[in-house]
């Protein structure tokens, strides 16, 4: 027994002895730095480029103003809106002043539609633009700092900042992969040296030499000095536009084959924009039809009304693909428009485009966006219409709410048709809680501005019809103005009835065996709509459309808004 004891002792020192040994071991080698050196990829590029300390994976072209960044670069570190088209062997800037599009191996570039030399052409290498870095620091502001010893190109946008500091160390100056001894080394620092100073991790900085060079040295080593910050960008002022003194009120004027006869059209008072729908999309090629009328323009300008001119896309969804897919195509269609409004001295451009492909919806941000600095250089307002948020491909999300709220000057929230012409379900055109709701998710998920966003509200309401059949209940519907269901409530004695759960007005009654339904559009529901625009902080509102409502409501909504 006392031997057994014996051995078994003896086994457990040894598995000990084993531990110790590897603890030992683990906490040496851990201790022990990496002397490994190794290449950083950059390093084999003819010319690479840097941002905060990282660098892009293919080289720059060139040197001084002669110099070409690479689209991709482009792209990841300064304007991701930033857009190559092969068929026009081109790529387009569009920034809030200006539209630019190089073309390869041109001499001259197109900026607002004026043609102007660059001090060197946009050039292609395999799949990729290589762009002029005049045409770059012109329209954002960049800075880039060209090492004279190893050619290496710093990047800077505007506003940033830059921490600095100076490695004091004759020792413990090798710049490693990461932020251990145990990284592999990637260079090395000299007593003295002044670094830029990207970032901290565990105890050391993340920096970068002027030559270009970036790794990671203990912080210890490094004294921090002054910063330096890259300045701020001015581009040039633009042209003022109107603004509402006070809360915008613009109406629809709606043109089927031609405008109506100012002579019948009653004051409103507190309208200041009328928008009539004047200009559809004819074709694939950006062709438009032009509806407009002197006589109109006279009537709106004699009330000192701002005309904001529709432009459609006829609800077509290939055509609108078709016009949207090529920067030719969508200057057509912007210089056209750009033309009806000095013909016509109109003071903006409201776009509305429905029903669309789901994959056209980026190229609808990138028409706006190429048709803003070219309005904005006249003093034109810009505005889009928008649906409430669903999940339809063709009437919701086909829209890239944020980046088209960032090149116009107002988004029309068109809240309405709730419960739309051939829905299966009688129900409100637009319920105060559905309205709330919609607002909302465009302002708390796309961030939208308050004081871009204007609240569309309907001058319409639908009469619904319930019939009885075997297989269930047959739903249809007619769209009315208000004027329509006001007469049917005092022919037929109705009393109508307050629906907090629509926040309307509510009547229902019986007709050839029958049930009619209306929420009723009237001074309430109009009343409660402006609410929301006060306690929202909108910009204002939009009214689809003038002649649907009663005479009396346009008095309702300028005392609302002031």
């Amino acid at each position: 027994m006392r031997g057994s004891k014996r051995k078994k002792s003896r086994f457990r020192s040894f598995i000990l002895l084993l531990i110790v040994l590897a603890a030992i071991a683990y906490l040496v080698m851990n201790r022990l730095p990496n002397n490994n050196r190794i290449t950083p990829s950059y390093a084999k590029l003819d010319k690479p480029v840097f941002y905060q300390g990282e660098a892009y994976e293919s080289s720059a072209l060139g040197s001084k103003e002669a110099m070409k960044l690479p689209l991709g670069l482009i792209a990841e570190w300064i304007d991701p809106a930033v857009r190559s088209e092969a068929s026009g062997n081109s790529v387009i800037l569009t920034t809030e002043q200006a539209v630019v599009r190089l073309q390869a191996d041109k001499a001259t570039a197109s900026r607002n539609l004026k043609e102007i030399p660059l001090v060197s052409p946009m050039t292609k290498q395999e799949k990729e633009f290589y762009v002029p870095v005049s045409v770059l620091k012109e329209l954002y502001g960049i800075q880039l700092r060209e090492d004279e010893v190893t050619g290496a190109v710093s990047l800077f946008n505007p506003g940033e900042k830059i921490r600095w500091g100076t490695f004091r160390g004759k020792e413990g100056g090798e710049l490693r992969s990461g932020s251990s001894i145990r990284n592999p080394i990637t260079g090395s620092l000299g007593d003295g040296e002044r670094v830029m100073i990207w970032g901290e991790q565990n105890g050391w900085y993340k920096v970068q030499q002027t030559g270009g060079l970036a790794g990671f040295v203990k912080a210890s080593l490094v004294t921090e000095e002054k910063g330096e910050a890259i300045p701020e960008f001015q581009p040039p002022a633009a042209k003022p536009r109107w603004k509402p003194q006070g809360k915008l009120n613009m109406t629809w004027e709606h043109v089927v084959t031609a405008t109506p006869k100012t002579a019948s059209i009653p004051e409103m008072p507190g309208l200041n924009v009328v928008s009539p729908t004047w200009f559809h999309l004819a074709d694939e090629k950006g062709t438009i039809k032009n509806q407009a009328d002197p006589d109109y323009i006279k009537w709106a300008q004699g009330r000192n009304y701002q005309i904001w001119a529709l432009f459609d896309n006829s609800f077509e969804p290939k055509m609108t693909g078709k016009a949207l897919e090529s920067y030719e195509t969508r200057l057509n269609m912007i210089n056209q428009l750009l033309s009806f409004a000095k013909q016509y001295n109109l003071q903006g451009i409201n776009i509305d485009f429905e029903n669309m492909n789901k994959s056209d919806g980026p190229n609808l941000v990138q028409f706006v966006r190429e048709m803003a600095p070219l309005l904005h250089e006249r003093g034109l307002i810009l505005s889009i219409d928008v649906t409430a948020k669903s999940g339809s491909d063709a009437w919701s999300r086909v829209y890239d709410r944020p980046a088209l709220a960032a090149a116009v000057d107002y988004m029309m929230l068109m809240a309405y048709d709730e419960h739309w012409a051939s829905s299966p379900k009688s129900g409100s055109v637009a319920s105060l809680p559905w309205v709330e709701r919609s607002l909302k998710q465009i302002l708390d998920e796309d961030k939208i501005p308050p004081s871009k966003l204007v609240l569309g509200i309907p001058f319409y309401t639908r009469i619904w019809t319930e019939e009885q059949k075997d297989d269930g209940t047959k739903v249809s519907s007619k769209a009315v103005f208000m004027e329509k269901p006001r007469k049917i409530i005092q022919e037929k004695g109705l009393t109508p009835e307050f629906r907090e759960d629509t926040g309307q007005n509510y009547v229902e009654y019986k007709e050839d065996g029958k049930l009619n339904r209306i929420w009723l559009e009237d001074e309430t529901s109009v009343k409660a709509r402006l609410d929301i625009v006060s306690k929202y902080k909108l910009a204002g509102i939009a009214s689809w459309r003038r002649g649907f409502e009663e005479p009396a409501i346009w008095k309702v909504i300028a005392d609302a808004l002031e």
